[in-house]
């Protein structure tokens, strides 16, 4: 199965889908990258990102990431997603509540109103499952008085490679991973247990000090070793079988 992941990423870097060059000023015209609508609701799995006010972080990697992700989850799972195509919703859309799973990025700027903090709470509730990606270092801060407004009596707990989560679909042997912009800054895996209790599902996944988006979204144009690549896909691979099964 890595091998044929291997074998995927290849292909992506020789197809050259990104029409962008390795410059700040590509990566800048990626990153604000015109909105797409949403795909109407119909029992496929779609990619839901999170949106939110005063900063655009939570739109980076979009909707490249997406898309190689989901050409990703067809390949190696018997999931049939939408591949062309990926939601944004905010946190009080009612329309959340019809999609298992959804993306937040850098949470470190993340400032919901009222309305989003009870409409997050209750697609937590009611069984839904947040990755949490992209932010690092002091960023922390932020993230976790946010998310305490969503759960209040929340226990942020420290994964280790013996959850159940790393195990749903690939087997990851290791947890140990670079941020990608800084080869000195370790990842960390942390997670919201349901009840807080470590036994019960995890409803939480948080990447921190960790961007998995960024190593997916430049998977075609081979700005990160494969190796590493191949882990991020895995990550997320492993979140997305976790979210819907679990």
């Amino acid at each position: 199965m890595a091998a044929r992941i291997n074998k995927l990423l290849l292909q992506l870097m020789l197809a050259g889908t990104l029409l962008v060059s390795s410059t700040l000023g590509a990566l800048a015209a990626q990153r604000y990258m015109r909105l797409e609508p949403n795909v109407p609701y119909d029992g496929r799995f779609t990619f839901a990102r999170l949106r939110y006010a005063r900063y655009p972080g939570w739109s980076y990697d979009y909707p490249t990431m997406e898309r190689h992700l989901m050409t990703m989850v067809r390949e190696v799972t018997s999931l049939r997603p939408h591949m062309t195509g990926s939601n944004i919703h905010t946190m009080d859309d009612p329309e959340l509540l019809k999609y298992p799973v959804a993306y937040l990025s850098e949470p470190g700027y993340w400032v919901p109103n009222e309305s989003e903090v009870q409409g997050l709470r209750t697609y937590l509730a009611k069984g839904g499952f947040l990755i949490v990606d992209d932010f690092m270092r002091g960023e922390w801060m932020n993230f976790e008085y946010q998310m305490r407004r969503v759960l209040p009596n929340a226990r942020i707990d420290r994964l280790d490679v013996s959850h159940p989560i790393f195990d749903t679909f690939f087997h990851i042997r290791t947890l140990e991973m670079k941020y990608p912009h800084d080869p000195y800054l370790d990842a960390e895996f942390l997670g919201i247990h349901e009840s807080n209790d470590p036994t019960k599902r995890l409803s939480v996944i948080i990447n921190y000090n960790n961007d998995i988006g960024d190593y997916m979204e430049w998977s075609d144009d081979n700005w990160w070793p494969v190796n590493i690549t191949n882990e991020a896909y895995k990550f997320a691979i492993n979140y997305i079988v976790y979210g819907l099964t679990r």
